[in-house]
């Protein structure tokens, strides 16, 4: 096993009480690896083509946070004779809704949908005052 090899394979282990919720928020704080995922969500994409939409840095760089995208699991590669294919795994996006955000979507929507129905009330007793 070369270095690089072990290397990879470290940080793709969670700390101890970590989870691996954690790779994947740190894979998203990045704005380049938000950008390479946006580019993915049109469909799947060479790593060349992935570097050449990045000009102002070099392939080693795009090909780290690749590689930090793939450790998270939200992009998965595949070899079609010398080209990788990379594609979007949108499962641990998914993960982090279900965690995240459904919870606070709900409490809002309920909110929201109260204010609404109290609005609506609040209108039919004026209506039915002025008549």
């Amino acid at each position: 096993m070369n270095v690089r090899t072990h290397e990879r394979d470290a940080r793709a282990v969670p700390r101890k009480g970590s989870t691996d919720l954690d790779l994947i928020w740190k894979a998203l704080a990045d704005e380049t690896r938000r950008a390479i995922l946006d580019g993915l969500r049109n469909g799947p994409q060479t790593t060349s083509a992935i570097v050449a939409r990045f000009p102002e840095l070099t392939r080693f760089g795009v090909m780290k946070h690749i590689q930090v995208l793939r450790d998270a699991g939200l992009i998965n590669t595949r070899e079609e004779g010398r080209s990788c294919v990379n594609s979007l795994n949108a499962v641990p996006i998914r993960r982090i809704y279900e965690r995240w955000v459904s919870k606070f979507a709900e409490h809002w929507a309920t909110t929201l949908i109260g204010l609404k129905e109290s609005l609506e009330k609040d209108t039919e007793d004026q209506r039915s005052r002025k008549k």
